[in-house]
């Protein structure tokens, strides 16, 4: 189980493709236009994966490592939408936080 997973955090997702400014924000923040990108505490992780997330959380000391089972992928695109949304409350609930 990613460490975080049971950890509610408050997060803005920002859709760069519909919305332009979005895209420039965040390719001014992270300096460079690759997707996805999160922030955590003013930190920008830039073009980052799951596991990148979850290793910056564990690294920072903003949560513990645990070994229990996921019910979302880290690696890998959701296979339906609802846990699609599910990973992304996870992974982009940092950004702002």
């Amino acid at each position: 189980m990613p460490c975080w997973q049971n950890i509610i955090f408050a997060y803005t997702e920002k859709d760069i493709i519909q919305n332009p400014a979005f895209r420039w924000e965040m390719e001014t923040k992270s300096g460079q236009p690759l997707s996805p990108c999160v922030e955590i505490n003013g930190k920008m992780l830039a073009d980052v994966s799951g596991e990148e997330v979850e290793q910056y959380l564990i690294d920072n000391k903003i949560v513990q490592a645990s070994d229990a089972a996921t019910e979302v992928p880290t690696n890998a695109p959701c296979a339906d939408r609802a846990a699609r949304r599910r990973s992304e409350a996870a992974l982009l609930s940092c950004v702002e936080a």
